[in-house]
């Protein structure tokens, strides 16, 4: 059997981490089926175990070091 994965859209401000409930910059797709979102903080605690599980993961990380203004219409 072969899983095609479609495309995940941007995480937004609403999309909040399901540990701690910040804003969430990481996406995890399981194996199993359904998805996690974590902020940077936990996405890094919890890295190593969640690629045991995960299917895809989507990281966003980096719009934490854009400038203000260029992290896309994401946010708006």
């Amino acid at each position: 059997m072969t899983t095609v994965l479609t495309p995940a859209s941007p995480l937004t401000a609403a999309d909040r981490c399901d540990r701690c409930g910040a804003q969430a910059y990481l996406r995890v797709v399981l194996v199993s089926g359904g998805e996690l979102l974590f902020c940077a903080h936990h996405g890094r605690k919890f890295e190593p175990e969640l690629k045991k599980i995960a299917a895809e993961i989507q990281d966003e990380t980096e719009r934490l070091n854009a400038a203000p203004g260029t992290a896309g219409d994401s946010e708006r």
